[in-house]
């Protein structure tokens, strides 16, 4: 079954006077917790699409941004799109639903802001009010701020981003603790690694982008101090 199949599925079951901000109640388990991230994603992307103003945009095209949408699927991730947009319910209770559907510090709650970064993203630009769309949204995940401060860093391109604040990690610590950080970065990246989290398999994309940020960084990180060695500071 695909992941639109399931996602088709658990909106036919949310009974009367339910909302789409309900469904995650029921998509706490695999693998209809992969539905519940696309649906996150989607549901969120909307919200944040409301709150910058560019509703008329190309939703669809945003969200290939993190999903592959067959053609014939397409009106299925719009049929979420615009339950959330239209939904009366805030951004906030769609937050606090999901981060009760995944828990306290799961990973997926990560790579679910990673999906909000490229829609954000995928207009070219950052807009003032998706910062702030997000950062409140990061608050009501449990996310520190130092991990938020990272993913933002790999995503929005204002000023060259600082190598150590992409990857989280302190100019303080040693190599070999940031190279730690690093390998865990690379290894939570991996697919296998990602579908056992919930990530559904057209959302494995996800991990590209970060790996390239985070491959970046520790290499500037790790020329910075081999240089500095050099130099005998």
């Amino acid at each position: 079954m695909s992941i639109w199949s399931r996602i088709s599925d658990a909106l036919s079951a949310l009974a009367q006077g339910e909302s789409l901000s309900d469904v995650f109640a029921h998509l706490r388990t695999p693998p209809e917790r992969s539905a519940g991230f696309a649906i996150a994603v989607i549901a969120l992307g909307a919200k944040m699409a409301k709150a910058d103003g560019l509703v008329t945009r190309d939703e669809v095209s945003a969200f290939r941004e993190v999903f592959t949408i067959p053609r014939d699927e397409e009106k299925q991730a719009a049929k979420v799109f615009n339950l959330a947009r239209t939904d009366v319910a805030g951004f906030e209770l769609y937050a606090k639903r999901i981060a009760d559907m995944f828990g306290p510090e799961d990973p997926a709650l990560c790579d679910l802001m990673e999906g909000l970064f490229f829609i954000a993203l995928a207009d070219g630009e950052y807009h003032p009010n998706e910062d702030e769309f997000l950062t409140h949204v990061a608050g009501i995940f449990g996310m520190p701020d130092e991990k938020f401060h990272a993913l933002r860093a790999r995503f929005v391109p204002d000023a060259e981003p600082c190598p150590y604040t992409v990857l989280g990690v302190a100019k303080d610590m040693t190599l070999e603790e940031i190279r730690k950080v690093w390998r865990q970065e690379v290894r939570d990246s991996h697919p296998d690694v990602m579908l056992a989290r919930g990530v559904p398999e057209e959302a494995i994309k996800l991990a590209e982008k970060r790996l390239i940020a985070v491959n970046r960084a520790w290499e500037e990180i790790n020329a910075r101090q081999a240089t500095s060695k050099k130099n005998g500071d």
